[in-house]
């Protein structure tokens, strides 16, 4: 785990009796100790995005997303529609590594009235997917120290395979750390979840990036869009926000 992981991660990780190794922040850095460990000990990597089983389980995440709003618009929604539609037009993940959204897009692909979104930080070089899509071609190599910290990795091979297809995710936009900020603030005093700065980057896409909201406004016409934002962690912890803010 990289060195400066949050308190509530690395002890949380340790109670499951893991032994926990440390490494740099950068994804070159982690990629290092893990090639050392297993020539050390002759473990077997486990990846923990770039792999077919890892983006399937992910993908699970459509499956219940889709099910929690059906649920929720049960008693509400419109009782003529009876194609069997998703109840979403679009809906939106975080972009690191990519699992989570290749996944999600891989499910939503039998939906073609939904439309998968991928959401990145923007600083330093963060959004090497969207950066990768414009130029045709995966970025390899991220070095960034953004908040946002689940999101530091490169978009993987496996991934980009089903991130760059454009009948699966139709396009991947980014934010500051400042947008960040301010919707992880809203969804903590609004909405009472506890998340971390990665979790809150989707829903700062829909709130401040602008060609995203101009393809939602012409799109959705007068009604708009049902879009599902999926909030994807809550590793972080009280202190950690305080510094987060507490910044000049």
């Amino acid at each position: 785990m990289p060195s400066i992981s949050t308190k509530s991660k690395i002890a949380g990780t340790r109670a499951y009796n893991a032994r926990v190794l440390f490494s740099g922040s950068t994804e070159p850095e982690r990629v290092a100790v893990v090639e050392e460990v297993i020539k050390e000990t002759g473990a077997i990597l486990v990846p923990p995005y770039d792999h077919p089983d890892i983006i399937l389980g992910q993908g699970t995440v459509g499956l219940e997303l889709e099910k929690q709003v059906e649920d929720l618009l049960k008693d509400s929604r419109d009782k003529t529609n009876t194609k069997g539609d998703s109840p979403l037009n679009a809906v939106i993940t975080p972009l690191g590594g990519g699992g989570l959204l290749a996944g999600t897009a891989t499910y939503f692909s039998s939906e073609p009235s939904t439309y998968v979104f991928g959401a990145e930080p923007s600083f330093e070089g963060g959004d090497d997917g969207r950066r990768g899509l414009a130029c045709g071609s995966r970025i390899s190599t991220v070095s960034t120290m953004t908040i946002a910290d689940g999101l530091r990795t490169p978009v993987g091979e496996v991934n980009w395979a089903i991130i760059s297809d454009v009948k699966k995710v139709r396009g991947v936009f980014s934010v500051t750390e400042e947008h960040i900020k301010e919707a992880m603030v809203l969804i903590l005093e609004r909405l009472k979840v506890f998340i971390e700065p990665s979790a809150a980057v989707p829903l700062a896409v829909i709130l401040f990036d602008e060609e995203f909201r101009q393809i939602a406004e012409k799109e959705g016409g007068e009604k708009g869009w049902d879009v599902g934002v999926v909030l994807s962690g809550g590793n972080t912890t009280v202190e950690a926000i305080c510094r987060l803010y507490g910044e000049k």
